[in-house]
C-alpha cells in the first residue's frame, strides 16, 4: 500500500495553487499519464470527476469524489474503477513572508494485487513527476517567482 507525503512551500498564494489543483479538467494538459479529465458535477464545495489514466500498456478510468474547502484543501476519494482504497488530501496554507505551504499526501490499494505490483513499484517516480508537473504548471500560470524559497520536505 504505497504512500506519500510531502510539504512544499512555493512562491505562489494558497488560492493559486487551490485553483490549479481544483481544475481538474486541466490536468491532461500538464500532468504525465493523465489521458482524459472530465467533471461530471461540481458546486463550491464538492465535484465528481473521472480520470483516464495511462502508462505503456495499463489504461485505467476512475472517478472520484473531490471535497473541496475553498483556497484551503482538497480531499479525493474513489467512487469507482481500479482502487480498493485511496486517498489524496492537499492542504494550502499562505505564509506571512509570501507564498503558500502545501501539504500534500496520498495512499492507495489497488484491488489488482498485479496492478498493486506494477504500480507500486513506480510509485515514487510517478508521485515525483506529479509534484514536478504541478509545480512547472504553476510557474507557466502565474510566472516565475522572483525568488524562489528554499524548502521542501518529504515525510
Amino acid at each position: 500500500m504505497p504512500v506519500h507525503s510531502e510539504q512544499r512551500v512555493l512562491p505562489y498564494s494558497a488560492t493559486q495553487m487551490y485553483d490549479l489543483v481544483a481544475t481538474i479538467e486541466d490536468y491532461p494538459k500538464f500532468l504525465p499519464w493523465c489521458l482524459a479529465a472530465r467533471v461530471d458535477r461540481r458546486s463550491e464545495t464538492l465535484m465528481f470527476a473521472e480520470l483516464l489514466i495511462g502508462f505503456k500498456m495499463v489504461r485505467e478510468r476512475f472517478g472520484s469524489r473531490v471535497e473541496l474547502s475553498p483556497k484551503t484543501a482538497i480531499s479525493v476519494e474513489p467512487t469507482y474503477g481500479p482502487f480498493k482504497r485511496m486517498s489524496n488530501r492537499w492542504h494550502f496554507t499562505d505564509r506571512p513572508e509570501g507564498g503558500c505551504v502545501i501539504d500534500f499526501h496520498v495512499d492507495f490499494q489497488f484491488q489488482s494485487r498485479l496492478l498493486q505490483k506494477i504500480i507500486g513499484a513506480l510509485f515514487d517516480e510517478a508521485v515525483r513527476r506529479m509534484v514536478q508537473a504541478f509545480e512547472q504548471r504553476a510557474r507557466e500560470l502565474y510566472g516565475e517567482p522572483e525568488a524562489a524559497p528554499d524548502s521542501s520536505a518529504s515525510r
